[in-house]
């Protein structure tokens, strides 16, 4: 049974508005899924077919022969040699949504996309399911916690039940089904990873220690990075460490949320911290094999945290917004630190995440760094945690209970 994506919305408006739309995001996403369904007159083309892949990569103008449009190109980062001729074809006429594309691996496909396809296309990123998906809360505005916002989202809460299983289980459309072993999917995920995508992209020759490289990302998801500390872990130099890393974030598996900085703020941290984007995928690499494990363990504060900072990116994702030049976090030279800031209309709100439902005011002690800037525009902070209600910490900042992601 199809579950709907809030995705779909704005796939809908990208179509109306460019030639092509290229969906990236990371595998077993479900973007083949949502476009079938919510495009079904489109042809469709995938190059996981071995005889297309040849064709389109040794003869692009053979390959779009006879082809039937409007089209869908699955996996298209396995054949930049066709963007010339796409850009040739969606040029003949000025008709929108002449090509839907899609990626999970966009280390490369993205600069070779945008380069032959500026003015002509649209470029949306898919996530896995979120809360709102899964308990299927018909509500697409991103996350800020604005007294506005809050009195909206209040009108669509639905209570998440189970959430510690969720988080341990992930978020993978797949493991929707009660019966798909955890264990096994995530470990022919990691296969299918490493075997499809990582070997087409370096030349890899030592797998076992890119598996140690993403074990040692899983059990960081959360923290600052420290570039030396993995690669002593991995026994690599860091300049691998630092291609690998981009490799695995333009593949959608981890993101990576940069400080906050500007001319008043000049003691700032540089490193960026980590978030994996799936927390079943982060459990298993980390080793956490149960949810009590999860909830319990040494990690649970930044499994919680990851989770959270995941489910705020889908917000932004499944709005058609990017997150680049909106969400940051605070650390200072000081080691004064906020989980996370968001930017918007040239105000920064403040976010903690905290794992418990009971709140106290010295968790947000140290929002005080950029209220004490006064040429920072500072609006209502939040701390998101596991209280059933709203509940005032000062008189800019509530707890919030979860739901109101």
């Amino acid at each position: 049974m199809y579950l709907h994506r809030s995705i779909e919305n704005i796939l809908e408006k990208a179509i109306a508005q460019t030639k092509v739309v290229l969906v990236t995001g990371a595998r077993q996403t479900g973007k083949t899924t949502v476009i079938q369904n919510t495009f079904p007159d489109y042809n469709y083309i995938t190059l996981d077919d071995e005889n297309m892949l040849v064709l389109a990569k040794t003869d692009p103008s053979l390959f779009f022969k006879d082809q039937e449009y409007p089209l869908i190109i699955d996996e298209v980062q396995y054949a930049e040699e066709l963007f010339r001729t796409i850009k040739l074809i969606v040029d003949r006429n000025q008709g929108k949504g002449q090509m839907i594309l899609t990626g999970s691996q966009t280390h490369k496909l993205m600069e070779a996309a945008s380069s032959m396809l500026v003015g002509r296309m649209s470029i949306l990123e898919m996530s896995s399911l979120s809360l709102r998906e899964i308990f299927k809360v018909n509500y697409d505005k991103p996350f800020i916690p604005t007294d506005v916002y809050i009195k909206d989202r209040k009108k669509y809460l639905t209570k998440y039940d189970d959430l510690w299983k969720r988080i341990h289980r992930g978020s993978m459309p797949e493991l929707l089904d009660e019966e798909r072993d955890w264990e096994w999917f995530y470990r022919d995920y990691i296969r299918t990873y490493l075997e499809r995508d990582i070997h087409k992209i370096i030349n890899l020759k030592d797998e076992l220690k890119f598996r140690s490289f993403l074990i040692s990302l899983a059990a960081r998801s959360g923290q600052i990075i420290v570039y030396e500390d993995i690669a002593s872990d991995v026994g690599v130099d860091i300049k691998t460490v630092q291609n690998w890393l981009s490799i695995v974030e333009t593949s959608g598996i981890v993101k990576l949320i940069h400080t906050y900085k500007n001319n008043v703020i000049k003691r700032m941290i540089k490193s960026p911290k980590l978030y994996f984007m799936d927390t079943g995928l982060m459990c298993y690499l980390a080793g956490w094999k149960t949810y009590e494990q999860a909830k319990n363990g040494a990690m649970s504060g930044n499994i919680f945290e990851t989770f959270v900072v995941s489910e705020i990116i889908k917000s932004y994702y499944n709005a058609g917004k990017e997150i680049k030049d909106t969400l940051f976090y605070y650390r200072d030279k000081d080691k004064k630190e906020i989980d996370l800031l968001i930017l918007e209309d040239g105000i920064i709100h403040p976010i903690e995440i905290k794992s418990s439902a009971s709140v106290r005011k010295d968790m947000v002690k140290n929002f005080s760094v950029l209220e004490n800037n006064k040429e920072i525009s500072v609006g209502r902070g939040a701390v998101i945690c596991l209280n059933e209600n709203i509940v005032p910490i000062t008189e800019n900042v509530d707890a919030l209970p979860i739901e109101y992601i």
